[in-house]
């Protein structure tokens, strides 16, 4: 294409880079000079061009990026959605089985929530020999800085606590009433995190939060005279209260973790999120040993193992498999957080909460009211409505980056073409 020096050809040249760009062909810009013989673009023309396209590409906070394509990082996103899932549904599940055949102490399940953390160090040294792999004997071995080292152990500390808070739900609370209360921390994860990350709110995730409470709180509509039998009202009230303010706390921890990574002074890679996690891992587990002998639990293990209703052997079996289940929570809430946000983290928990009562119904033989059906309606209705509005949002920024783009190139050429002139 040949374009004279005194038509405005920036404004042509502009759309054709964009256009061509988008088709994703090279492609050579040809001008006059003034003395009407055919050259190249000047250097400094296409250079301009590639350094605003750079700029426009990465327009977005490189703390929040990482170097993977976009369908890797889809893939990663919903693995760690999976790996949250079994989570959520097994984690309570499999406390509820440590209470209903015979366990009573509260710390226990606690600490098991996060006790399995040292399975992290096996991603993490997959990740090392492969780094070291590429860039022989220099690979650092850790990412993590002291400031993200300090501010984990402090969220970890909080995850113990809202580990603790949270036993209490199925050890002194029937399934509905303890997944209503529950239910409540996905409206202070949203507050949190608007107040701590200034996360937008949509008007689609303001309905799917209210589609997703409503069909939590339809759980509860049977729930009269739900005190257990032979549960005294104190504790029904302790445990009721430790799960409110267990929740409290859970809807403050996941904007926690997504501040860490905001204030990160560098990019933030999915080994520095594996490595923040097992910090926050092993707090909450010091956290909660150090409760465990202050209540003298490990005395009282064998004793409880001895008189477990389904044996001894699978008591143990049963704090393993607990252990284990409970990690997957962990590393996929770090992960979804990681790719995505903290508010999806509590909209997928929002959303297996009826689930998880499907599951308590077939593996524990409760009844199924109309109710249940009508939460999972809801849920999944909230769930739809979340993901079709951050599709809509991601459509308005892409609209609004190629807006800025087409501005900047313009601007950049008619800059070029008055010193040209000049």
């Amino acid at each position: 294409m040949y374009i004279h020096h005194e038509q405005p050809y920036y404004i042509r040249v502009g759309k054709e880079c964009l256009e061509k760009n988008k088709l994703g062909k090279k492609h050579l810009l040809i001008g006059w000079d003034h003395s009407h013989r055919k050259t190249s673009l000047s250097h400094n023309y296409t250079s301009n061009i590639k350094q605003i396209k750079t700029k426009a590409g990465n327009t977005r906070n490189p703390k929040h990026t990482t170097n993977i394509s976009k369908m890797k990082k889809l893939i990663l996103l919903i693995f760690n959605i999976m790996l949250l899932s079994i989570g959520y549904c097994g984690g309570p599940l499999i406390s509820r089985l440590y209470f209903i055949h015979g366990g009573q102490r509260i710390w226990i399940p606690s600490m098991l929530q996060t006790v399995g953390c040292p399975i992290i160090l096996i991603p993490l040294a997959l990740a090392y020999f492969q780094r070291r792999k590429i860039e022989g004997p220099e690979a650092k071995i850790v990412f993590i800085t002291r400031q993200e080292l300090i501010s984990s152990a402090g969220v970890g500390i909080i995850a113990g606590l809202d580990g603790y808070l949270n036993s209490w739900g199925p050890a002194k609370l029937p399934v509905s009433t303890s997944t209503l209360i529950n239910a409540t921390q996905l409206a202070f994860t949203a507050l949190f995190a608007v107040l701590i990350v200034k996360q937008k709110l949509t008007a689609y995730s303001t309905n799917s939060v209210v589609l997703l409470i409503a069909g939590a709180a339809t759980l509860a509509l049977r729930a009269n005279g739900d005190r257990p039998e032979g549960e005294s009202g104190k504790d029904y009230v302790l445990g009721f209260v430790m799960t409110f303010i267990g929740a409290v706390l859970y809807g403050l921890m996941l904007p926690l973790i997504e501040l860490i990574y905001k204030k990160a002074k560098r990019a933030v890679t999915y080994t520095t999120v594996l490595e923040i996690q097992m910090v926050i891992g092993v707090s909450a587990t010091v956290f909660c040993t150090v409760g465990m002998i202050i209540n003298k639990d490990f005395q009282a293990i064998p004793r409880e193992a001895s008189r477990y209703a389904i044996g001894e052997v699978k008591y143990y079996m049963v704090l393993v498999w607990c252990a284990i289940i409970w990690q997957f929570v962990l590393l996929g809430l770090v992960g979804v957080i990681f790719y995505s946000s903290s508010l999806l983290s509590g909209i997928i928990g929002a959303f297996l909460l009826p689930v998880t009562e499907v599951l308590a119904v077939i593996l524990f033989r409760e009844k199924f009211q109309a109710e249940k059906g009508v939460a999972i309606f809801l849920a999944l209705w909230g769930f739809v409505s979340y993901f079709y509005g951050e599709y809509e949002q991601s459509k308005k920024e892409k609209k609004m980056k190629l807006k800025k783009t087409e501005s900047q190139i313009s601007q950049q050429l008619d800059m070029d073409q008055t010193a040209h002139v000049v």
